[in-house]
């Protein structure tokens, strides 16, 4: 059995209460590290700048209190083996489904299912659809 790490757990203090038991319902099935969960205006400015979010401070749902959205990847950490990180979304969006919310996933944006028409893939993020 797997286990979110401490450095897992660290990211997850300041995450909406959701989104960390969905995290540790899904660490009894697959293996994954829970990589940023809330995002100060520095942090989220970042990676604004750099290309990895299409928002600023404060518009990203990283920067709610508590946060309302997560980044987690497969682990061990292969960032070319796609089909890895939709399994991962696969399996979280059950879970959520399970728990009561709704869970939109950066691979399909639109949620249709379909994931060859995003124009921005940040396959490591999750975040709470209301």
């Amino acid at each position: 059995m797997y286990k979110l790490s401490n450095r897992s757990l660290g990211n997850l203090m300041m995450v909406d209460e959701r989104l960390v038991t969905m995290c540790h319902r899904a660490i009894e099935v697959v293996n994954f590290a829970v990589i940023c969960g809330h995002r100060d205006a520095k942090e989220q400015n970042d990676f604004y700048f750099r290309g990895m979010s299409k928002l600023e401070y404060p518009d990203s749902k990283h920067n709610k209190d508590p946060s309302l959205a997560i980044d987690a990847v497969p682990y061990p950490i292969d960032w070319e083996d796609q089909r890895r990180f939709y399994y991962l979304a696969g399996i979280f969006k059950a879970i959520a489904y399970d728990l009561g919310f709704q869970l939109r996933h950066g691979g399909d944006w639109d949620r249709d299912d379909i994931f060859k028409d995003q124009k921005f893939y940040d396959l490591p993020h999750f975040e709470i659809y209301e």
